[in-house]
């Protein structure tokens, strides 16, 4: 993945997070704990994840505007987030062995994976409500 792409997801994601816990650390203390964000690296990585807890698979596009409204929304309420969940950021354009694992033809697109990191629910958009609502029976 290139460089720029995963220092940009690491700013949308980290940074705010991280200016927000130096202006008020005793309140990001309160909060407690909170969902992790990967970029994905290779299926291995996925499995191993996926055997540990809570895990989905975001297909992300830099171009598509769903996506950044997405990555958006996310950064801003990261904290509703289960924090017991793992969100990997998979690259939509150029993952196609995982678009095709997993039957993906939509970017924007989430994937539960069960313990064994097969896809068990498919969905597309929704933001923080929609990955709370369809990672809560897991």
């Amino acid at each position: 993945m290139p460089f720029r792409f995963l220092l940009a997801l690491f700013l949308a994601f980290a940074a705010p997070m991280a200016a927000h816990a130096q202006a008020a650390p005793a309140a990001a203390a309160k909060e407690g704990p909170r969902a992790t964000v990967l970029s994905f690296e290779n299926e291995a990585q996925l499995n191993e994840l996926a055997a540990q807890g809570k895990t989905v698979v975001f297909f992300f596009a830099s171009w598509c505007p769903n996506c950044r409204a997405t990555v958006n929304e996310l950064n801003a309420r990261w904290a509703e987030v289960n924090p017991e969940l793992t969100l990997v950021i998979a690259d939509y354009d150029k993952e196609t062995a995982l678009k095709g694992k997993y039957g993906i033809t939509y970017q924007d697109t989430f994937v539960l994976l069960d313990d064994k990191g097969e896809g068990i629910k498919i969905w597309n958009s929704g933001g923080v409500d929609g990955l709370n609502e369809n990672t809560a029976t897991l």
